[in-house]
């Protein structure tokens, strides 16, 4: 898949999940997402809300002919697609994370170890 380049910096991150927590919650305490009259205003439910908006974003990109793999940037120079919305997800479930001290990794490793322990396609459901 190739990639277009918009008119923003493109970051890599090599580090580990914890890292990359650290480093979304930084960026997006910068921005002022996490000052006390935008924190007192939003609750937790409403965080999940918008984590739900993205992945219905993702979905929109299907809905309107893109491919899973299409990555397109707009007029403004913002990069569009399936992917880009699974990663604004991500971003958010990222800072979410940080902020209420939840070691996403150590989660994720506990719940492969018990996926790992499953039968095939478990619960009896087609998919």
């Amino acid at each position: 898949m190739s990639v277009p380049r918009s008119t923003t910096t493109v970051v890599r991150h090599n580090g580990s999940l914890a890292d990359l927590q650290a480093y979304v919650h930084d960026w997006a305490k910068r921005l002022g997402w996490w000052d006390q009259d935008v924190e007192k205003d939003r609750s937790l439910g409403a965080i999940l809300a918008l984590i739900h908006s993205e992945i219905s974003e993702a979905l929109e990109e299907l809905r309107d002919g893109h491919e899973p793999d299409e990555v397109y940037v707009d007029e403004k120079g913002k990069p569009q697609g399936f992917g880009i919305e699974l990663a604004d997800a991500l971003i958010r479930i990222l800072d979410t994370c940080e902020r209420y001290g939840i070691d996403l990794q150590a989660c994720f490793d506990q719940k492969m170890a018990y996926n790992e322990t499953r039968s095939w396609r478990h619960g009896g459901k087609r998919l």
